[in-house]
């Protein structure tokens, strides 16, 4: 890494707390040294007691972008100039990208989250879908889906602070998209087992399983579940959640987060250079199963 240092490099970042399990930086660093880009990509502990003081170092450092992770997607968004339209309609941002201490809000989850699934042969559109969690991950999967032409979803949450949240995020999908989307509480987990019953695919959008909530799942038992069913998870660390442990043993088909992870930075890696990451290498290089130079991106 320090041989690509120069005195014009630029850096980009990735404010969240924790972070320090974050795979970004290795993905992020191997791309832009196998496309010879002079970036360097770093992580920074930020939660949102600091957070307004790391955006307005963004504009004094002139720090080319970032993402931002929990908890910090949704309270970023007053401390920026401008907001993509998806950024806006999710009501979440995980890019910046810096024009000039111009700062403009993206939001790729979603994007990245779709892509995951079509790249590992799992097909949900027109199908019906159950996802768990309203946070901004949860929002911007649950609204890419019903803009890709999912069929029907049932979105579950406790009553926390994103209850609200994911009420009219069901009701601006079944306003503004073709899909039929209906939002349960997570406590009803009558609702819960009848609703994964009826769906081809079971998504984690929340935190748990994740530090310090690992080892935990909603899902009280495997009985929830069936082999014919897709359970994905956005957690990435660890690699196996407890849901995606219990699924496994029940016969399903499941999906951590490292693709989503994956195909989300890729499209923050345009907006800041302008340049495609190298999925195929990137995938090799991340440990993906099976992955080989030269494939498919």
């Amino acid at each position: 890494m320090s041989e690509r240092i120069t005195g014009h490099t630029e850096l980009l970042t990735l404010m969240a707390y924790p972070i320090r399990h974050s795979k970004s930086p290795a993905m992020h660093n191997e791309a832009a040294a196998y496309l010879g880009l002079d970036y360097a990509y770093l992580c920074f502990d930020v939660d949102q007691s600091n957070l307004k003081e790391a955006i307005a170092a963004m504009r004094a450092l002139h720090i080319r972008g970032g993402n931002l992770s929990m908890p910090n997607k949704i309270a970023v968004m007053q401390y920026l100039d401008r907001l993509s339209p998806e950024a806006q309609m999710c009501g979440a941002v995980n890019t910046i990208v810096n024009d000039g201490g111009v700062l403009t809000g993206y939001i790729t989850d979603g994007i990245g989250y779709m892509r995951s699934l079509e790249d590992s042969g799992i097909r949900v559109i027109g199908e019906k879908i159950t996802v768990v969690g309203c946070g901004g991950a949860g929002k911007a999967m649950q609204v890419q889906a019903a803009l890709d032409g999912v069929r029907e979803m049932s979105v579950f949450n406790r009553r926390d602070e994103f209850h609200q949240r994911g009420i009219d995020t069901v009701a601006m999908i079944n306003e503004k998209t073709g899909c039929k989307a209906h939002f349960y509480d997570l406590e009803d987990l009558d609702r819960l087992k009848g609703e994964i019953s009826e769906s081809c695919l079971l998504a984690n959008a929340t935190c748990v399983g994740m530090r310090p909530l690992e080892g935990q799942t909603y899902i009280p038992d495997p009985g929830f579940l069936r082999p014919d069913l897709t359970v994905t998870d956005a957690i990435y660390a660890p690699e196996e959640t407890e849901l995606l442990r219990m699924a496994r043993e029940a016969g399903c088909r499941t999906l951590n987060g490292q693709g989503m992870m994956l195909f989300q930075g890729a499209a923050a890696f345009k907006l800041w250079t302008g340049c495609d990451m190298p999925i195929p290498h990137m995938k090799k290089v991340l440990g993906f199963p099976g992955a080989k130079e030269g494939g498919a991106a």
